[in-house]
């Protein structure tokens, strides 16, 4: 059994207290023992070099990540280790793979391409979500969580149409999502601009809170709108908060768009107000502007019905290409919430069709300038000749609404990162460094410790992980050596898959995925599942 000794090391535990100083004795995959600085005896242990000026804190959690199959084809997963994050939630969005069967797999491995790739030597061969989980614990560098997708349990039992699901219907998707949470997932996801999860009615996703809240999971939508009706989105994600008693964490949340600069006290004061009746509600965001996508998002819903290759079809047929065009230019897509398409906002970061790599990095306003074409015109080419795979940076956030955002109580940290593409939103490699340079150090936002409490302790309290989340004598021994003085982001739009600086180790379960610098290649992590009997994650 490996024993390691970090001597004389400034702790930040994750509680959000003030760091102190002392020992931290690793056995195995546990932290052993804290003591007084300089106080542990080295004989026979293995003492970990700590280069001056760093600290030592838990491993980072990452509470929206969208590793669903990078987990199992790049299982080093060197994007989110080098950024010290130790583990993440995935299921985003309510689009993955997990319970699925082959009809739906098929819809899904072509709708969400440009999220996670489409990989074709990939062993699609679970069906469940332990099975899923299953094949996660063969190998993978990171812990990870699973949150049950509703788009997906939707496709499976209604179909990718738009229309209301029968009693029937919903009461099979409460059973797997029932059995999806026994498994070991833990709660629920939703996108609720993406197809056909946002086909669902309040009254539906109601029926399916109550399922998650019996088997104390949390509920974890992606809202109907970001943008015009923002508030009224989150106002109705509340709602079934109060009504079914769920535990709710609203992903990436923020307040996009020019209708909602400088409006995130609005939305706090929602928060607050729920929080005072009682209501359990947390969030997460990324620290950047910019979010991402996929192209064939900003479709109206109603284009999206019956899946990609109705979509295909529209895309194909001059009066559906008007009434496209109607929606994102003048009425507002449903899919671009509720707002239209500002096309110099819209750049391309990735595509599925080599032949079409000279557009990555440009927006689609300046491919439209270049060709002498309408914008909406290269949307429909593009979205063609991608088969739909074509993702995007968008352009439409407000610092004044993400710095608001992030100082509430409730806050956590999630990259929300695609990772596929040439050109992917840096967030996948910078969004924990980026937190502690830019919003501690740099602008003075959150402290250290409360920051690392955001990022640490405060995530593994909502998924109720049992011993991980803070530095503790018999905790999991996920743990991240950096120096608060050069932790940097280094990602860039430009150039985004660069690694952070400032970070010399990283333990998960006890074992190093990065020492002195360098990665490993220890594949030490594995899946977390909630025990639905005792209602904590293990």
């Amino acid at each position: 059994m490996t024993d390691l000794l970090i001597r004389d090391i400034d702790i930040i535990d994750g509680t959000g207290a003030p760091g102190f100083r002392g020992d931290v004795r690793v056995s195995g995959d546990r932290i052993a023992e804290l003591a007084a600085p300089g106080t542990l005896d080295a004989a026979g242990r293995s003492v970990v070099a700590a280069p001056p000026g760093t600290v030592l804190a838990p491993g980072f959690i990452d509470m929206h990540a969208h590793s669903d199959l990078h987990l199992l084809t790049e299982p080093g997963h060197l994007p989110k280790i080098s950024q010290g994050v130790t583990t993440e939630v995935i299921g985003q969005d309510g689009l993955s793979y997990a319970p699925i069967d082959a009809a739906a797999l098929a819809v899904l491995r072509r709708q969400i391409a440009g999220w996670n790739g489409n990989p074709a030597g990939l062993d699609f061969s679970w069906r469940t979500v332990a099975e899923y989980l299953d094949r996660l614990d063969e190998g993978i560098t990171p812990n990870a969580a699973y949150l049950v997708p509703q788009g997906t349990l939707r496709l499976m039992v209604v179909g990718p149409e738009q229309r209301p699901a029968t009693t029937a219907e919903i009461d099979r998707m409460r059973e797997l999502l029932a059995q999806g949470l026994r498994d070991g997932a833990v709660g629920m996801s939703s996108g609720l601009t993406y197809t056909p999860g946002m086909y669902a009615d309040t009254g539906e996703l109601a029926a399916l809170c109550e399922v998650v809240a019996e088997y104390g999971g949390f509920y974890a939508p992606h809202t109907r709108s970001y943008g015009k009706g923002a508030l009224d989105a989150y106002a109705e994600m509340i709602g079934l908060a109060r009504a079914t008693g769920c535990a709710l964490h609203l992903t990436h949340a923020t307040m996009n768009f020019g209708v909602n600069r400088g409006r995130a006290p609005e939305f706090l004061a929602l928060l607050a107000a729920a929080r005072a009746d009682g209501c359990d509600i947390t969030l997460d965001t990324y620290p950047y502007l910019p979010g991402s996508t996929t192209l064939s998002a900003l479709l109206p819903s109603w284009a999206m019905s019956g899946g990609p290759d109705a979509a295909l079809a529209r895309l194909a047929d001059p009066a559906e290409r008007a009434r496209i065009t109607l929606d994102v230019n003048v009425n507002g897509s449903d899919g671009c919430h509720g707002v239209t398409v500002e096309w110099d906002t819209i750049q391309i970061s990735g595509v599925g069709n080599d032949e079409l790599r000279s557009a990555v990095g440009k927006t689609v306003a300046e491919l439209a300038a270049e060709r002498g074409a309408e914008p909406v015109a290269i949307f429909f080419d593009l979205l063609r000749r991608d088969q739909l795979a074509t993702t995007i940076l968008q352009h439409v956030g407000h610092e004044e609404n993400v710095r608001a955002i992030m100082a509430d109580p409730g806050h956590m940290g999630g990259s929300d990162a695609l990772l596929v593409g040439d050109r992917p939103h840096p967030r996948a490699w910078g969004t924990f460094p980026r937190y502690l340079a830019r919003y501690v150090r740099e602008l003075g936002v959150l402290g250290l410790a409360e920051c690392v409490h955001h990022l640490t302790g405060r995530p593994a309290r909502r998924l109720r992980l049992r011993e991980r989340g803070l530095i503790r004598a018999g905790y999991a021994a996920d743990l991240v050596l950096f120096d608060p003085a050069t932790i940097t982001d280094t990602a860039t739009f430009e150039n985004p898959k660069q690694r952070a600086r400032g970070i010399a180790h990283v333990l998960v379960n006890g074992r190093f995925a990065i020492e002195n610098g360098t990665p490993t290649g220890i594949l030490a992590g594995r899946s977390l599942r909630m025990d639905a009997s005792r209602k904590e994650t293990r």
